[in-house]
């Protein structure tokens, strides 16, 4: 590598490969079209980062001015989800730190004026969700001709999003003698056909043998069949675990995550949601709260499942089963990652007890039957090491009604009471068609006192 992307990687104390690094750069940076699959969490964002940081041609260097047209992006990352790519983006930007390469980050959900302005001004890297990239380069703003390297992260989840139309369109933009690397944790056959339309006798890199498993090896996995309606008792214990300090919970829809949020907040805890309601404004501030440590759980739906690397992530809890085995890996690479330890908790309910055992044997899990785990279960306490005083709520209880102020010393927020010896004196006098009328008194007789004087 390069002395600036070297000495920027080390000043945040990244100066050992992983294996995906290890093997990967040293074959890109020949030029070579490679497929790399790597589990969840082992540095792939790295292994091609900075290979085409290393090839693109930055301003204020001497073959700058030689480039066909200067400005136009050199090098184009495409991912499925708007987190993946800001995350892949901040990984560009801290390895470009002494090189200055000019990163792009472009996405659906906020306004196109400053992605247009930045695009005027020359940009060396974009990193974009397929939707945003085709509607600049329809709208001729972003120009793909000169693209030197082409990467496309996490491909399959791109496959489940249904893009592969859309990233055949943006590989026809791009020139035919390009590099092209495709990184992903697992390789459906659709996955497979891409790359040998596309790709030019591609090396296949695999940093685990076949005997490994798709998890990562140092998260502890726990599952539990749980009732839904007894999940949110669960989940408050067990944020209260030893080692518990950053949590990400995954829901299977919007309004479960939402739900889960309020619910956690009332009794307590420090949480935000993240979903496909919000917009994107607010999820990114409920990461950037995740990442500072002001939130310490966050409620999310499979569209943070992947793009989210926040650091010492201690537990993930599948708030539901998972659609699929790839699914499940993904969710619990949220924790483990770069070498660190992590808890993954899956509930399971009764009716999913199917989808769970072909999950299980896929995965070759050791928990074809969960046990049946309820707030109350000891085991529960036991396996994650939770203290047995702990209840569902950390919140301090409410205050108790004050009592009602004594008589004999009013308060002075109290109003006075009118004395009742004070004669009222009316000042309006009641007029009928503009002549006062004169009050008589009318004198009411209940019906057996009319009767008796009759």
């Amino acid at each position: 590598m390069i002395e600036p992307i070297v000495h920027a990687l080390e000043q945040v104390d990244i100066t050992t490969p992983f294996p995906i690094q290890a093997m990967a750069i040293p074959i890109a940076l020949t030029g070579t079209d490679m497929i790399g699959q790597a589990r969840t969490g082992t540095g792939k964002t790295l292994a091609f980062g900075i290979t085409l940081l290393q090839r693109v041609v930055v301003p204020g260097e001497r073959d700058y001015p030689e480039l066909s047209k200067p400005g136009a992006p050199q090098a184009l990352v495409v991912t499925p989800t708007r987190e993946l790519a800001s995350q892949v983006a901040a990984d560009l930007v801290t390895a470009s730190a002494r090189r200055h390469a000019r990163v792009l980050t472009v996405y659906g959900g906020v306004g196109y004026e400053p992605q247009l302005s930045t695009l005027s001004r020359g940009v060396d890297v974009v990193v974009g969700t397929p939707g945003r990239l085709l509607d600049l380069v329809d709208r001729g703003t972003l120009d793909l001709g000169h693209i030197k390297v082409l990467v496309l992260d996490e491909a399959d989840k791109m496959l489940d999003l249904g893009f592969l139309p859309d990233v055949e369109r943006i590989l026809a933009e791009t020139p035919e003698l390009r590099q092209t690397m495709l990184f992903s944790a697992t390789m459906p056959a659709e996955i497979v056909s891409l790359a040998r339309r596309h790709m030019r006798h591609p090396v296949n890199i695999r940093a685990e043998s076949a005997g490994d498993t798709s998890t990562v090896p140092t998260t502890a996995q726990f599952v539990y069949q749980a009732h839904d309606l007894d999940k949110p008792e669960i989940v408050a214990r067990i944020l209260q675990a030893e080692n518990c300090t950053r949590v990400m919970i995954f829901c299977r829809t919007k309004r479960a995550a939402q739900r889960l949020a309020d619910d956690l907040v009332m009794r307590g805890f420090t949480a935000a949601p993240i979903h496909g309601d919000l917009n994107q404004l607010a999820r990114e501030k409920a990461l950037r709260r995740f990442r500072e440590g002001r939130v310490h759980v966050l409620v999310a739906t499979d569209v943070a499942a992947r793009g989210i690397d926040v650091e010492s992530v201690s537990h993930v809890i599948n708030y539901e089963c998972p659609e699929d085995e790839k699914d499940y890996v993904h969710r619990i690479g949220r924790t483990g990652r770069a070498g660190a330890s992590g808890v993954a908790i899956t509930f399971v309910d009764w009716a999913d007890l199917a989808r769970w055992k072909m999950i299980n044997d896929a995965l070759a899990l050791p928990f074809e039957r969960p046990e049946e785990t309820y707030s109350t279960s000891p085991h529960l306490y036991h396996d994650l090491g939770i203290d047995p005083a702990a209840t569902g709520t950390i919140a301090p209880s409410p205050p108790l009604t004050s009592k009602k102020p004594d008589q004999s010393s009013p308060s002075k927020s109290a109003r006075p009471r009118p004395n009742k010896e004070t004669t009222r004196t009316r000042t309006r006098r009641r007029l009928r068609n503009g002549v006062p009328v004169e009050h008589k008194k009318v004198v009411t007789r209940s019906r057996d006192h009319r009767a008796a004087t009759d």
